[in-house]
């Protein structure tokens, strides 16, 4: 073990953006081990909410407030010492970036006003060591592929999503749309195409180049070239951005009476949207954001049983950078930024 003490109170060393572009050198003292687990770090990954942080392209008023911050919430890591007796050493883990505070009989943890999430309410995974409580983390398979695993969180996105609406849409799901040609899209097909094998599932894109990787599913159109009266009975929303008016409109406009609509896509600014026809069809409009313990745990065991999708999320893997000093996490945030589709995973050798 190689992390550094100085009497009982342990040094880290954190990576904190600055500001935009900058990266900085920070040390955290931690007393309090008692009840934690010390995880190196091995691969985490670029989302792109650590990318407008990067960038600077959040509003002036919510970067002052967050940053000086270490970004990053996909990752894994290897416990070095864990002192609950939770998990041996050497165990790999998936990191859970959403650390509630109180728990609620009805509203899930990742809902919770009161949770801070990691790269976003307090310091990310980017540092030389994390110190978790064991709740915060879930052992990993041995025979998983780590760089899938890296971005097990956004997977998890998806799960959640899927979950609810396997609880709140009725039973005839004949077609399923996925509006969404990025990696949202991608994994919440892929995952939607497993686990609803009897569903014919259709995604909605604009890029041809993106739609020829989505091999798994039924039907790809492109926005622009659907067949009239196409019909979906529900869908999933996974645009976001300046898209998601367009891609809600037409999803009203194609989908079934009484369909569900999951809006995953995560927009800076208000979306006009068609209630007169949501009344007029009866439609039922949910948000899902982020995941839970449960959600992770659920994931995981996907992995296990469903080999085949971990395959296909190798697809996506763009890039893979090893960060060494750094000037290795701007490369890697430049290298990211221009690429227009798949992941950017960092081999965190800092």
């Amino acid at each position: 073990m190689d992390y550094s003490f100085i009497g009982e109170i342990m040094i880290n060393i954190i990576y904190q953006l600055t500001s935009p572009k900058l990266f900085e050198e920070s040390f955290d003292e931690v007393s309090d081990l008692n009840n934690h687990v010390i995880i190196r770090p091995t691969y985490l990954s670029i989302c792109l909410a650590d990318q407008r942080y990067y960038q600077g392209s959040r509003d002036p008023k919510t970067l002052s407030e967050k940053l000086p911050m270490a970004l990053i919430h996909e990752g894994i890591g290897k416990v070095l010492k864990d002192n609950t007796g939770t998990f041996e050493n050497n165990d790999n883990v998936v990191m859970i970036p959403n650390t509630p505070v109180e728990t609620d009989e009805v509203i899930s943890e990742n809902y919770l006003r009161s949770s801070k999430f990691r790269g976003s309410g307090f310091d990310g995974f980017l540092q030389d060591y994390i110190i978790s409580t064991p709740e915060r983390l879930v052992k990993l398979p041995n025979n998983i592929n780590k760089e899938v695993a890296t971005f097990t969180e956004l997977v998890s996105v998806s799960v959640h999503a899927i979950d609810r609406f396997s609880n709140i849409s009725h039973q005839r799901k004949n077609r399923i749309g996925v509006w969404g040609d990025g990696n949202v899209g991608y994994i919440t097909s892929l995952l939607l195409k497993i686990l609803y094998p009897q569903s014919e599932i259709i995604v909605f894109g604009v890029h041809e180049e993106k739609l020829t990787l989505f091999s798994f599913v039924d039907t790809i159109f492109k926005v622009n070239e659907v067949p009239d009266n196409f019909c979906i009975d529900h869908a999933f929303e996974c645009v976001g951005g300046k898209g998601s008016q367009s891609a809600i409109d037409q999803i009203i406009q194609t989908i079934n009476p009484e369909g569900t609509i999951a809006l995953l896509g995560v927009s800076e600014n208000p979306v006009v949207v068609n209630t007169r026809m949501i009344l007029e069809k009866g439609l039922f409009l949910y948000g899902t954001s982020r995941s839970s313990r449960k959600d992770f745990l659920k994931t995981i065991k996907i992995f296990e049983k469903y080999p085949k999708i971990v395959s296909y999320l190798e697809n996506i893997i763009n890039n893979i950078i090893e960060i060494k000093e750094l000037e290795d996490l701007n490369k890697a945030f430049e290298r990211d930024l221009n690429s227009e589709f798949g992941k950017t995973i960092l081999k965190w050798d800092k």
